[in-house]
């Protein structure tokens, strides 16, 4: 008993120090010592007194994340876990089974075999679902179960999987696995060099060093440099990635906070590699953070024309905190702005509307910029692009459809249904899209909009005021030309719809290298800017 008693006490007292020597600094000093001494009563209270058994670290992790949650989704708690999946994805370097994987309730989901990596040379492949890693149920596993995939270089591991319902196993021998930062590079034409960066990893710089010098090589003249899909990660990364197209001396971002020293300038600090050779970057509503530093940097210093659509918008700049047993807390310590002074943060998660939900800053309140040559540009939505190509309006309908693995699982089995000699003859019909539709209903998809949620809460309360007689025919036409308005929905976004079921598609049959090839051939945006760098007085012209 007096070990249990000892354990249900140590988080609140490390608690306590930790937030103790981290803000004893502050004028509140009494206040945090005062509200740290309540929750430490309460926690032990809890912990001693409560009806059922309770799991301080269970407890202590939920008080956490309730707190942050309340101030934006970048501020994050993170245990050892966390810190770990942290790690890879700024190292790129892990050992495993060489495979993307999603962890669900019962089972772990291959999401992407890496080409000639241990999970894809055992045979797995996207769409299988492991039940069982050695003797362990991947149902009955109270921790992370994509932790059983992980061991010592050269270790081995059975998986039994099932795929299209039939139940297999495989043995799998681990490996060190390297994610690279830049995927894929290559001539697109013999003059136009085409560079996919997906992440802002300890490896960018140095791998986009590479493929420039390497493209130059090759007889490059002008460069595509695709950011769509980045969600960003090590700023100084973007800063060495911009000098690579600037001189050195060259601000690029401006970071400004209330604590003072993290008020900073990025000045870049090498001799580029080509400071003339035209560029042109690619971004999509997912390029963010530290893509959205290079893009709008590159774009501030008129250096490079955006092509595509509109990046995510957002202009915070996050810190990691050590904390106690390999824990760390994430912070949000300042906004950070490009060289024209522009700061592209879209949603507002300090004064937020009667729901609680943070705002998007209205375009009416955008404001106006000027970039070297004197272009306008504005703030508070995301990078703008000098030429718009591709750009969805996302509905969340199509947004529930892409979350539930929908698009997912049908390209999973599109795969298994048909076959192509060669994957560049792959377009998506008509037939495919109402075959999509049809997928749909079989897999009883179903979006309750906020709309409908008013409406059936509205007629809950008639049934208790006895009202509902006069109304319930209205109420049904209502719901039902709201499902047809769904319906609708769906069709207006055919084309984004299809865009991402053939993405996902190609990868099955070719991997993602593979899909960037795929790309070369028939993406518009790729097609645009191509077109763009063809001609030298378009491209000037963009930057006037």
């Amino acid at each position: 008993m007096k070990n249990i008693i000892k354990k249900k006490f140590i988080i609140p007292i490390l608690a306590c120090v930790v937030f103790l020597t981290t803000t004893a600094f502050k004028n509140d000093f009494f206040e945090i010592a005062k509200q740290i001494e309540i929750f430490t009563t309460l926690f032990k209270e809890l912990n001693m007194n409560y009806v059922d058994e309770t799991n301080p670290a269970d407890l202590m992790d939920t008080a956490i994340k309730s707190m942050l949650a309340d101030l934006d989704p970048y501020t994050n708690f993170m245990n050892e876990q966390d810190v770990e999946a942290a790690r890879i994805n700024n190292t790129g370097d892990y050992t495993g089974i060489g495979a993307r994987i999603s962890t669900l309730k019962d089972k772990l989901i291959v999401v992407e075999p890496y080409k000639d990596y241990p999970a894809d040379k055992a045979g797995l492949k996207a769409g299988d679902e492991i039940i069982k890693v050695g003797n362990i149920l991947v149902k009955d596993y109270d921790d992370n179960a994509g932790d059983l995939l992980r061991g010592t270089s050269n270790s081995s591991v059975e998986v039994t999987f099932k795929r299209q319902g039939k139940t297999q196993t495989a043995t799998i021998k681990r490996a060190e696995v390297e994610i690279k930062a830049v995927p894929h590079f290559s001539l697109i034409n013999n003059k136009t060099g085409y560079i996919v960066l997906s992440k802002f990893s300890r490896k960018a710089h140095a791998e986009t060093n590479y493929a420039l010098r390497d493209l130059k090589a090759q007889g490059a003249e002008r460069i595509i440099l695709d950011l769509r899909g980045n969600p960003g990660g090590l700023v100084n990364e973007a800063i060495k990635i911009v000098n690579l197209f600037v001189p050195k001396g060259q601000l690029v971002v401006t970071t400004k906070s209330k604590v003072k020293k993290y008020n900073r300038t990025y000045i870049t600090q090498n001799d580029p590699i080509d400071t003339d050779i035209p560029l042109v970057i690619l971004l999509d509503g997912s390029s963010a953070s530290a893509s959205e530093i290079v893009s709008g940097a590159l774009q501030d210093l008129d250096r490079a024309v955006i092509v595509g659509s509109r990046s995510f918008g957002k202009g915070l700049v996050q810190r990691p905190k050590q904390l106690t047993y390999g824990t760390q807390v994430k912070i949000t310590i300042s906004r950070y702005y490009t060289p024209s002074g522009r700061c592209i943060q879209s949603l507002d998660y300090w004064n937020r509307n009667e729901k609680g939900e943070a705002v998007k800053v209205k375009q009416e309140n955008y404001n106006a910029f000027k970039t070297k040559n004197g272009r306008q540009v504005f703030d508070g939505g995301g990078v703008f692009p000098d030429a718009q190509v591709g750009s969805y309006k996302i509905s969340p309908i199509t947004s529930a459809i892409v979350n539930n693995n929908l698009i997912f699982n049908y390209a999973t089995n599109y795969y298994y249904k048909h076959t192509f000699n060669d994957i560049n003859n792959l377009k998506l019909t008509d037939t495919d899209f109402l075959d999509f539709k049809n997928y749909l209903k079989s897999n009883n998809f179903s979006f309750e909009t906020d709309t409908e949620k008013a409406l059936k809460k509205a007629f809950e309360t008639s049934k208790k005021e006895e009202l509902n007689d006069n109304i319930e025919s209205d109420y049904n036409t209502l719901i039902s030309n709201l499902n047809n308005s769904k319906t609708q929905v769906v069709d207006e976004n055919k084309n984004y719809i299809l865009d991402l079921l053939t993405k996902e598609i190609v990868k099955r049959y070719v991997y993602r290298e593979g899909l960037y090839e795929y790309l070369e051939v028939h993406d518009p945006e790729i097609k645009k800017a191509t077109d763009i760098l063809s001609n030298l007085t378009t491209y000037q012209g963009y930057l006037k």
